[in-house]
């Protein structure tokens, strides 16, 4: 008898038997084959449980791209430990969340987040054993990355008892409150699988992401999708518009994901006269602003695949014929459906919100929280929280958020995060954040503040107030103070009010004080 294995092992385990010295990752001027992944895991899985790591046991990776990443993840795997990777731009009430609500037992932590880090692991009892990357041990860490992979290369031993088929539980943005741990009690590849064919991506073949690890996008999409297709991984540092056409060059790669905003930055680009030469065949996109569509896909010659997915359950949507502003179809048996406020179904043309039912039933939960996943799973069926339409040709379209959040480059921000920092400031009595448009098909933060009486604060104060308590991405843009907040009867934010007002004179810009700050500076140089 054999221990469990995941999924995700027993692919690892089939690529390195198969062709150990053929090449999986490219990482800036470094590559690791088949072998040395494989040697890499079990080094990892040997570390983690000479540290302290039970299986069973979770483990947070707060750690940016990088080859340390992926050995830390697939160790855990191999041992039978569940990863948390945990947004490496959180900071503040919300990292403290994931951390005591995860109840993980170890963390691997980048250097430069020790600081962060140290701060927000208080009252995490269930915290015990840490490992730094890229500095040294001490301050609070027990031991260096370089500890963890000098273990032996054997097979973990582990008590078959003991040793559960683990796998990540990814928290969600907290778009309607708190982040919320996504845990996956039975899995199934079908939808991704399909997403993944449609890519068209041939073994060997490259495929290439600078999107983060910590998000499922790249994490199930790219590198576990490149596991199952048999194909190259290539992994970027970051999302730079810039260099991420000639970093698709370097690594001949010829498939690529991109979310959100990111189409219209590259589209800002200033014209090359190569910018159709690239190898890229596919790209895959989660939310290309239907007006940016048919210009990219023509300046940069490539076919633009758009889909839906949610890390919180298993439904995919995927439109594979080009109909521009589409998310697609569903695919694999998973039904999809627009209902009303009652519950009922929608007319063709009819917006209401897009839910979701699985043919093997509920497959995932909100880890210790019950009711909020009764309430999405409520009568059969996920409640994505999304509105949407659907034309008579079964094509979905994406109208926006039912429940009040933000998107912005790339990352859903949750106003409850921006409010729960700003409104802890001595100065604010109360606040309200919300979206107003960017001109790259995404949002801008906006902030509403009501200072207490008698209290001087300005904008420029909250916006500081901000930084390094919330995710960059989140530091709002825009600041008004205002003498009330419109409500509802029961003392809710009216959201609606707030955007359909907007922008007005006695909004402070962030960006334009900073452009006048600069201006300044020159002049008296």
């Amino acid at each position: 008898m054999t221990r469990a294995q995941s999924a995700i092992e027993l692919l690892v385990r089939e690529r390195a038997r198969a062709h150990p010295d053929a090449e999986w990752l490219a990482f800036a001027d470094q590559t690791y084959r088949w072998s040395e992944v494989l040697s890499a895991a079990r080094r990892a899985a040997n570390g983690w449980l000479e540290l302290g790591v039970r299986p069973g046991e979770r483990v947070a990776i707060l750690l940016d791209n990088g080859p340390e990443f992926i050995w830390a993840y697939l160790g855990l795997l191999f041992m039978g430990a569940g990863a948390v990777p945990v947004n490496t731009a959180q900071r503040g009430v919300t990292l403290h969340h994931i951390l005591a609500d995860s109840g993980v037992h170890a963390a691997i932590v980048a250097a430069s987040l020790q600081p962060i880090f140290a701060e927000a692991r208080t009252d995490c009892p269930d915290l015990r054993h840490t490992v730094i990357v890229g500095g040294p041990a001490g301050r609070g860490f027990d031991w260096e990355f370089e500890r963890l992979l000098a273990a032996p290369d054997t097979e973990p031993e582990i008590e078959l008892a003991d040793a559960p088929a683990a796998a990540a539980m990814l928290y969600t943005s907290g778009t309607t409150g708190p982040p919320k741990g996504v845990v996956t009690a039975s899995y199934d590849s079908g939808p991704i699988g399909v997403l993944l064919g449609a890519a068209g991506v041939r073994p060997g073949e490259t495929m290439y992401t600078p999107l983060p690890l910590f998000h499922g996008n790249a994490l199930y999409v790219s590198m576990i999708g490149s596991m199952i297709l048999d194909a190259r991984f290539a992994l970027g540092e970051r999302f730079s518009a810039s260099r991420f056409f000639d970093d698709c060059r370097r690594y001949d790669a010829v498939e690529c994901n991109t979310l959100g905003g990111m189409i219209s930055i590259l589209l800002k680009q200033p014209p090359r006269a190569d910018d159709a030469d690239n190898p890229v065949r596919t790209v895959l996109s989660a939310g290309c602003p239907p007006d940016r569509w048919v210009e990219f896909e023509q300046r940069f010659d490539l076919r633009l695949i758009e889909w839906f997915g949610m890390v919180d359950a298993p439904g995919v949507l995927i439109n594979t014929e080009g109909r521009v502003g589409s998310m697609g179809k569903p695919v694999a048996g998973v039904e999809f459906e627009i209902i009303g406020e009652d519950g009922t179904a929608r007319a063709p043309g009819q917006v209401g919100e897009l839910v979701f039912r699985h043919p093997q039933g509920q497959l995932t939960h909100y880890h210790g929280l019950p009711d909020a996943t009764e309430a999405a799973y409520r009568g059969g069926w996920f409640h994505t929280g999304d509105l949407a339409s659907r034309d008579a040709d079964g094509f979905y379209y994406y109208q926006g958020r039912k429940k009040e959040s933000i998107r912005r480059l790339g990352e859903n921000i949750s106003a409850w995060e921006i409010e729960t920092v700003v409104n802890a400031h001595p100065g604010v009595q109360e606040s309200a954040a919300h979206a107003v448009p960017s001109g790259l098909g995404e949002d801008e933060v906006k902030l509403v503040v009501v200072p207490k009486p008698g209290s001087d604060v300005t904008p420029e104060q909250l916006a500081s107030y901000c930084e390094g308590k919330v995710a960059r991405y989140a530091v709002p843009r825009y600041v008004e103070l205002v003498d009330e907040i419109p409500k509802t009867g029961t003392q809710r934010v009216r959201y609606s009010a707030l955007k359909e007002r907007g922008l007005t004179p006695a909004t402070w810009d962030r960006l334009a004080a900073d452009g006048e700050e600069r201006t300044r500076r020159e002049r008296h140089a």
